[in-house]
């Protein structure tokens, strides 16, 4: 076995369900740096995801239960692990899609391994490291939860739901605890770069998320005049 094979430190996430694929990136990554874990769904691999920490993640679009870009905005909610996707759609709107809503790389199948292995290793010398990367995926403050694997929010134990942009809204909140974030950020990172002006649906998504997630008297979304909103911790 070689020297790099003893002191294996980068853990990626395989994602994928076809079986001579994962075959074939097991044999190829063994005698690397890279320690393979593998998930044949899509629910499997957010798991993992969240119980194993790895250091990359491999995604293939096509997977039998849930979509790779639902996968890749998921996992985008908590955490900035680097994501390589991998897949035989090669039509360039697909790759800009993904590449502008979070995956740090693209690459169509047919692959070869060589190539595969040095984008590994360029997209994990490009991001920080894997302590700076990894967010907590369960918040919680009070009596809030908030799970951001499970896209599950409680509050005293009780499941509340939110609609998409409340959920948005609170998880931007959530990444920024115990931070003013400013209107301006949030409208941008919630609504878009052209709405950074329109700052009353700031105000009315506040009044939803303070109504749908009281708990007692404490003020979980403190107002600071005229700057932003900060989420207490």
């Amino acid at each position: 076995m070689s020297e790099v094979a003893t002191t294996l430190k980068y853990r990626v996430l395989l994602i994928e369900d076809d079986a001579p694929i994962r075959r074939l990136l097991r044999v190829a990554l063994e005698d690397t740096e890279f320690q393979l874990l593998e998930a044949d769904s899509g629910t499997l691999g957010l798991r993992l995801a969240v119980t194993k920490r790895p250091d990359l993640l491999l995604l293939d679009l096509g997977l039998p239960d849930l979509d790779g870009v639902a996968i890749i905005s998921q996992i985008r909610e908590w955490s900035k692990m680097p994501i390589v996707v991998l897949s035989a759609r090669g039509l360039e709107k697909v790759k800009v899609y993904c590449l502008e809503n979070g995956a740090d790389d693209y690459i169509t199948k047919p692959f070869g391994v060589a190539e595969l292995i040095a984008r590994l290793r360029a997209t994990l010398r490009r991001s920080p490291s894997t302590t700076e990367t990894m967010d907590e995926p369960v918040f919680e403050s009070g009596g809030l939860k908030v799970d951001m694997s499970a896209r599950r929010v409680e509050v005293e134990g009780q499941e509340v739901h939110l609609t998409p942009l409340e959920y948005k809204l609170l998880c931007t909140l959530v990444h920024h605890a115990g931070k003013v974030v400013t209107h301006r950020q949030l409208l941008q990172d919630v609504w878009g770069p052209e709405y950074t002006e329109e700052s009353q649906y700031l105000r009315v998504y506040m009044g939803y998320l303070r109504k749908k997630l009281q708990t007692g008297d404490r003020e979980l979304f403190l107002t600071e005049a005229r700057v932003g909103y900060r989420l207490a911790v």
